[in-house]
């Protein structure tokens, strides 16, 4: 049989006071005595007593617990964001609770089900890849639970008017572009993402412009759409080999597919970078130990995860007075490598000194 909780009540009836003195002591009341205090919390241990923090959150309209929304848990991407979310709320005394969707709409559902029921103060979201309708995040906002986006936009989500942090994807992508062109690479293959999800939409029209703007014709056969992971670069890389004319960069919306690509090229006597550079997006933790190691677009993971707390901690401090939700877009850095580096010697380039905007 199912061991009953300890309640109060219990603890109560063991000290023979009554519950709100019970209540008050755990809650270091002024009024209960230091003796009282110690003898409840002392009984309390010896019941394994629990206390109901849902129902505590209820009675105070204030759970100091944060829930995060993300679509998967081991990207260094999103424990970065993870981190930088968690230095600043811990520290002005919140809590946070993890969900992952794992790219599911039906799991992303479910994930804000769950938070909402456990009372959260707060939802820090970045959307799973296959939603394309968004009613259950317009459930928070008609809550009046904060709801802060990250990473990922949608058009369907502008009209919830919330805040929202995000890398300029369409700037990371035209300088990765750029960088190809300028180490030589005039037949630039771009690994694409679905296009109903805002950043590879905004990689796509960067890779473009990077090349109209070099008076490259663009050739739509070299943008090729996947989920941009290991398995996915493995197999377009493929579909290169097979080409008549091989491409003489990469440009990957995701460094995932952007290794597997790599491999597949060694394997196949292609020397990377002099016969094809390559360039990813996120900079994660792998891609400087790879050989050769990867240029990388930095999304300033940890920095976008702090820029949303502190979007939090100012609509906590400030629930009295009307919120203007902002969108903070933070400009990227580029990493550049051995992959990509045909013209100068090896060395570690930071483009771009880092700037935030608030629009």
């Amino acid at each position: 049989m199912k061991k009953k909780k300890t309640t109060i009540h219990d603890i109560a009836k063991h000290l023979n006071v009554t519950a709100s003195t019970v209540s008050r002591a755990l809650n270091n009341n002024s009024r209960i005595s230091d003796s009282t205090i110690k003898s409840v919390r002392e009984t309390a241990r010896k019941l394994n007593y629990q206390p109901n923090t849902i129902a505590a959150a209820l009675r105070k309209g204030k759970s100091s617990v944060v829930g995060i929304i993300i679509p998967m848990a081991d990207r260094n991407f999103f424990a970065s964001i993870i981190r930088g979310i968690e230095e600043v709320v811990n520290d002005a005394g919140y809590n946070v609770i993890i969900c992952q969707s794992n790219d599911s709409p039906e799991k992303e559902k479910a994930n804000i089900n769950t938070l909402l029921e456990s009372q959260v103060d707060c939802i820090i979201a970045s959307y799973a890849k296959e939603t394309t309708e968004f009613n259950h995040y317009k459930e928070i906002v008609e809550r009046d639970v904060p709801l802060i986006l990250f990473d990922r936009l949608h058009e369907n989500l502008k009209s919830l008017n919330v805040d929202a942090v995000v890398i300029d994807d369409y700037l990371g992508a035209y300088m990765a572009t750029q960088h190809l062109i300028e180490q030589g690479c005039r037949r630039i293959v771009h690994f694409s993402g679905s296009q109903h999800v805002s950043i590879y939409k905004e990689r796509k029209r960067g890779y473009i412009d990077a090349l109209i703007q070099n008076n490259i014709d663009l050739d739509e056969t070299l943008i090729l759409e996947s989920d941009l992971i290991l398995p996915a670069g493995e197999e377009l890389a493929g579909r290169l080999l097979n080409m008549t004319e091989l491409p003489d960069g990469i440009f990957s919306s995701s460094d995932y597919a952007a290794i597997g690509a790599m491999g597949v090229l060694k394997q196949n006597q292609i020397k990377i970078p002099d016969q094809i550079a390559v360039v990813g997006f996120s900079n994660e933790s792998f891609t400087s130990f790879v050989e050769p190691s990867l240029s990388t677009v930095d999304q300033l993971s940890k920095k976008m995860g702090q820029y949303a707390a502190h979007k939090f901690l100012d609509i906590m401090n400030n629930r009295n007075n009307a919120h203007t939700p902002t969108k903070t877009v933070l400009k990227p850095e580029l990493i550049v490598r051995k992959s990509s580096l045909r013209t100068i010697g090896e060395k570690l380039i930071s483009i771009s000194k880092k700037q935030d905007v608030d629009r």
